[in-house]
């Protein structure tokens, strides 16, 4: 099926082949022809599947090009909702709407100055989108399409109260779309509360990893995780564009600087960085200039790079369900990548969660030579007739690598 295939009209066309594209992936293939219907939808599909033109492409040809507010699209962070931004604008250049961004972290004024101007389309994040409100730059009274995008990261930032908020201030007549990397209870609550019969696509079921992802499981002394890092990359050799994913701001920053004390050429991403600063890190991790980004859970769903060999599980998520988002990140649409996880012996009971998340095992693989300390590694089989809790054990590391 192509893109002409799916009811788009002619202008929405132009915009799609003017940006090279020319076959829809299976989400936009599901969900385009499901908007223009005017039905509520609800996808469950991961980043980097195609999730913006499914929504986007549909919801410019249902309104028309007034400088009316009737497309809103709500995000979780500033880099995705930067990103819907871009596509939009490149698409509008063949629909005339008027698209603009409502985004915190940026001076407000020139949002204010866009709304007074006149919008069709915005992508805001909710805590903007309220103070622009509460300033009578933004009126959501005629908002006819309402988007919430990554709802299950919504959810874990805690930003529900404010999109709650929102959805006060929208019209009871409208259409409601839905996107989300998994189908968490809660995001479920939020669809049947919401949406009216929604239309179900799911593209990447709940808690399911991209099958082309070679995933391997690393158990490794806390104590050396860095010193592991290097030694994976001087020998693969393979690392091309790294994203490395710890838990915290400050372990983000100590394994930067551990990095670049090792020659490897390394920034961090997190929340204590500035707009600018993030901005210049992607585009350095874009055009090769970084081998390794290193990025906390909160930011990651805005680093949409394509390319990404490898992804590096410094540590173990708390969440389960962000392992899937992590690794996801080195698979776009369809690509194969790597994901390794270095685990300690505290991190047993987040990796048993996210084992029982995937239904699947993660392999162990071990670097033949380095110099491992004292460590446990899981058994083999662990998933097997098990009930509530997994035996590890099995193999244990001497201080200078001897096995015990």
């Amino acid at each position: 099926m192509r893109f002409a295939d799916l009811g788009l009209n002619p202008a929405l066309l132009d915009g799609v082949t003017a940006m090279g594209y020319t076959d829809p992936t299976p989400i936009q293939e599901q969900a385009i022809p499901l908007v223009l219907d005017g039905r509520d939808v609800v996808g469950c599909a991961q980043t980097g599947t195609g999730k913006t033109a499914a929504f986007t492409l549909p919801a410019l040809q249902l309104v028309p090009a007034e400088g009316v507010l009737r497309i809103l699209v709500v995000s979780p962070t500033r880099e995705l909702a930067q990103q819907i931004e871009v596509f939009g604008l490149a698409i509008a250049e063949s629909t005339g709407h008027s698209v603009a961004s409502a985004l915190g972290g940026v001076p407000v004024e020139a949002q204010v100055k866009a709304l007074k101007k006149g919008v069709d389309l915005l992508v805001a994040t909710p805590g903007r989108l309220l103070d622009l409100v509460n300033r009578k730059a933004a009126d959501l009274s005629r908002v006819e399409i309402l988007v919430l995008d990554e709802a299950d990261r919504m959810l874990d930032m805690g930003f529900w109260p404010d999109v709650r908020r929102i959805l006060a201030l929208l019209p009871a007549k409208r259409q409601t779309l839905l996107f989300s990397a998994t189908m968490a209870p809660e995001v479920l609550r939020i669809v049947n509360k919401n949406l009216v019969d929604p239309a179900r696509i799911d593209i990447a079921p709940s808690g399911t990893p991209i099958e082309a992802i070679h995933q391997a499981l690393y158990p490794v002394d806390e104590s050396q995780k860095v010193d592991l890092m290097v030694a994976l990359m001087e020998a693969h050799g393979d690392f091309d564009r790294t994203l490395v994913f710890t838990r915290t701001k400050w372990r983000a920053d100590a394994v930067v600087d551990a990095l670049s004390r090792a020659g490897v050429a390394a920034t961090a991403m997190h929340s204590d960085r500035s707009q600018e600063q993030r901005m210049k890190a992607l585009e350095r991790f874009r055009d090769g200039r970084l081998r390794v980004l290193v990025a906390t859970d909160v930011v990651s769903r805005g680093i949409d790079v394509e390319g990404i060999s490898h992804v590096v599980n410094y540590d173990v998520p708390s969440n389960p369900e962000d392992y899937v988002h992590r690794i996801g990140r080195t698979a776009r649409a369809g690509a194969s990548g790597t994901a390794f996880t270095f685990v300690s012996i505290m991190e047993f009971p987040e990796l048993d969660a996210i084992e029982m998340l995937i239904d699947s095992e993660i392999p162990v693989e071990e670097l033949e030579g380095f110099p491992y300390r004292e460590r446990a590694v899981p058994h083999e089989g662990r998933l097997a007739g098990r009930k509530k809790r997994r035996a590890f054990g099995g193999r244990v590391m001497g201080r200078r690598g001897r096995r015990r």
